[in-house]
């Protein structure tokens, strides 16, 4: 993400039925406001990578996809994902780019932990999530008050070694943990099928 994705960006951060799903607050900003926040917050920190989720073929910006709260010497980060272009919704683009994502978390980044929040309504993505191979962690109850009611927000993790040893098709085929340790160790365990798609 670059500070010219801003007025891009601002259009999907003031839609309500993108925002409605991922973000708590639902407040609404001033371009002035999102360019700040792009400048001071998602580019200026060191604790957070976002990037811009292109459709290739259309060569046309679809959502963003961040780590944030990154704890470099923990190995731990958080991830959010939201596709900004509705027609774009249900056609796989959140599921490749949230791959894409953790493949360079784990692969580039070595991290050993990456977490995410869900809302209990948002069954679409909870099931997605799953599939990629987040775990359920825990749960912070009645944390959401939307639409008049309380909702959960449901705490999801995958570490390094479940998604290398998930491999592309993981979600349609299991995967099972190996060994543990740096994407270097885990591929010199004769057991592992990492380096078939690495």
């Amino acid at each position: 993400m670059v500070s010219e994705d801003a007025e891009l960006y601002h259009s999907w951060r003031n839609d309500m039925e993108v925002m409605v799903s991922t973000n708590p607050s639902l407040d609404l900003y001033t371009l002035q406001d999102t360019k700040e926040f792009v400048e001071n917050v998602v580019l200026s920190s060191s604790s957070s990578k976002s990037y811009i989720i292109i459709e290739k073929e259309l060569s046309k910006p679809i959502g963003i996809t961040s780590l944030i709260n990154i704890d470099y010497k923990n190995r731990n980060a958080e991830c959010i994902i939201d596709i900004g272009e509705k027609d774009f919704w249900g056609k796989g683009y959140a599921k490749e780019a949230l791959k894409l994502l953790l493949d360079f978390a784990f692969q580039e980044m070595n991290l050993h932990r990456v977490s995410l929040k869900v809302f209990s309504f948002n069954e679409k993505a909870i099931n997605l999530y799953a599939k990629i191979g987040f775990k359920h962690e825990g749960v912070s109850r009645h944390s959401l008050f939307r639409n008049g009611h309380w909702h959960d927000i449901f705490h999801m993790g995958i570490l390094q070694s479940e998604f290398i040893h998930l491999g592309p098709e993981g979600e349609e085929k299991g995967g099972k943990i190996i060994s543990e340790g740096t994407p270097d160790s885990i591929m010199k365990n004769p057991k592992s099928q990492t380096g078939k798609y690495l």
